[in-house]
């Protein structure tokens, strides 16, 4: 069985394809067990869709090849901490387990600004692993912002 490190790599491998479309690098898959379900990057740019992050398109996908809006038993691993869209989508999707690289103090919301997806308020909770290859993920996203300036 694939270990968190080793989907996160998946993860930095379909991030790095977001360069492609000049799309902020993020990469996510979705898998249940030792299955990938989904994998799936940014494509904001490249739908023109402000809802286009990684982590909707994958679950999405994810969804379709299960045949059910409820993802229970899967694990989301994604590059960057989710931002609050991301997060809420995560907890109605019924996700287990979320896996997260690098930590996003601006916008992320499971642990830097808040943390929906454990918030014991809501109906579901996920188990939450952060900082998986965050350094490799960061500096992807480094990389890619200071190309830019």
């Amino acid at each position: 069985m694939p270990t968190d490190a080793e989907w996160m790599d998946r993860a930095l491998e379909v991030a790095r394809g977001c360069l492609d479309h000049d799309d902020v690098p993020i990469g996510c898959v979705v898998v249940q067990g030792d299955r990938e379900l989904a994998a799936a990057g940014n494509e904001r740019e490249l739908r023109h869709d402000p809802t286009a992050h990684a982590e909707i398109l994958a679950l999405r996908a994810a969804a379709e090849a299960l045949g059910s809006w409820r993802l229970e038993g899967c694990t989301l691993v994604v590059s960057l901490e989710p931002c609050a869209m991301c997060a809420g989508a995560i907890v109605l999707a019924r996700v287990a387990r979320v896996v997260v690289g690098a930590s996003d103090p601006k916008a992320g919301f499971t642990g830097s600004l808040g943390n929906l997806v454990q918030d014991p308020r809501l109906n579901h909770r996920a188990e939450l692993v952060t900082g998986v290859h965050a350094d490799a993920s960061g500096e992807l996203l480094r990389a890619f912002f200071r190309d830019r300036r």
